[in-house]
């Protein structure tokens, strides 16, 4: 931040550290700190995803709580976590087949399942315990790092999802991120592919979505960032590797 002098990091670097504290506090409760957490942010992301892709209240609703319930079964009822997905997809398939949208039935069902699938893996934050906290420092720093580093150092760019990321950038960022894993003495062969590999792969799904919504950022709120969603689309994707590597 100091050597870019760049404003927007300036503000984003100030909105990481007043928000650490708190989800550090979260994490120190223990599960149910966590669970809340995780649910309040489930909440908030599936709103910003919902006006990103124009999904009707009812399917937001619907998403939402399918996402929350799936947070809370990891919590208190782990063993059903699969039922409990499976029960949340067959809602979210049921609001367009039970208001017979034949127009965009298939448009509402294939985004309210990617939510499911991509926004369920907050659920995965409660067992993890203090490597989810882990992972989302390591991921938001090799973020910061790759977006100030791959303009200085140019070179080919990342993915025409992102024009702007720059395989440098993206080199440098992994860098830092397992350089802060192995500070926080979390460095494993999964954990560094989750923040080398699954990081800028979140980052690209994101854009994605927003690219194809014709949006720039998931939100307006999040000063320096945009919406939570931009905040966090790293820490999903490094996230779901550690899980499925696990």
């Amino acid at each position: 931040m100091a050597a870019t002098r760049r404003r927007e990091l300036m503000i984003k670097w100030c909105v990481w550290a007043l928000g650490v504290p708190l989800v550090t506090a979260a994490f120190w409760l223990g599960p149910a700190g966590i669970a809340v957490l995780a649910s309040v942010v489930a909440v908030v992301a599936v709103a910003e995803y919902g006006g990103l892709l124009r999904l009707a209240p009812v399917d937001r609703a619907v998403l939402g709580a399918a996402v929350v319930a799936l947070v809370l079964t990891v919590w208190l009822a782990p063993g059903e976590v699969l039922r409990v997905a499976a029960v949340g997809a067959l809602a979210i398939a049921g609001v367009p087949l039970l208001t017979g949208d034949a127009e965009q039935g298939l448009r509402r069902l294939g985004a309210g399942l990617l939510g499911l699938v991509w926004l369920g893996v907050l659920a995965g934050l409660v067992p993890s315990g203090a490597l989810g906290l882990v992972l989302f420092v390591a991921v938001s720093i090799a973020d910061i790092v790759a977006y100030a580093a791959g303009p200085r150092l140019g070179g080919p760019r990342l993915s025409p999802l992102s024009p702007a990321k720059r395989w440098s950038g993206t080199l440098a960022g992994a860098a830092a991120g397992l350089g802060t894993l192995a500070v926080l003495s979390s460095l494993t062969w999964q954990t560094a592919v989750a923040v080398a590999v699954g990081g800028p792969l979140g980052d690209l799904l994101e854009s994605m979505v927003k690219r194809g919504a014709g949006a720039k950022d998931a939100g307006r709120w999040l000063a320096g960032s945009g919406g939570l969603l931009d905040r966090i689309d790293s820490l999903l994707m490094a996230l779901a590797v550690v899980l499925v590597l696990s």
